[in-house]
């Protein structure tokens, strides 16, 4: 890469979206990551960049630290989809590994316990019925959760065990 253009991309770096900066789509598969990360951290890693002098070479060293965080937030299902709900929520165009990880298991908890105090509240009934095996009384508790939280997955996936074991 011309030594202008690793200073243009140098300037412009905290602007761009890891999509952006992969030149991915949305909607890229597991392996498109993979191919269009590997083809950025080509260009632009120490390594191959080490002809380079001063300003050039910390520029080309920030762009590759920066393009091996956009390959391990997009790489993870989790941590992409946290990626994606801030994008969509019009955050920072940034995340910290450790902060994708922390959003990721905020979510799948809330989705998994309920987002509600009352959905949370009948779920929990629910799964101390399920352990003693009283399916009626999970049936009934997760039933009272969904009117709550009609969207959640996992209040729906142990109504249905519920159902499957009263049959």
């Amino acid at each position: 890469m011309a030594p202008g253009e690793i200073m243009a991309l140098a300037r412009i770096i905290e602007e761009l979206d890891y999509y952006q900066l992969l030149h991915l789509r949305r909607d890229a598969g597991p392996g498109e990551v993979k191919r269009a990360f590997h083809a950025s951290s080509r260009s632009f890693h120490p390594d191959a960049n080490r002809h380079l002098e001063g300003d050039l070479r910390d520029a080309s060293r920030s762009i590759a630290k920066r393009i091996t965080e956009a390959y391990a937030v997009l790489r993870d299902p989790r941590r992409r989809h946290a990626y994606d709900r801030r994008l969509s929520g019009g955050s920072d165009v940034r995340m910290q590994l450790a902060d994708a990880n922390a959003e990721a298991g905020r979510h799948e908890t809330r989705e998994r316990g309920g987002r509600t105090p009352q959905g949370r509240q009948f779920y929990k009934l629910a799964q101390a019925d399920a352990a003693r095996e009283n399916w009626g009384a999970v049936a009934r508790n997760v039933q009272t959760a969904l009117t709550f939280e009609p969207d959640n997955p996992a209040f729906r996936e142990l109504l249905e065990r519920a159902k499957k074991e009263l049959r």
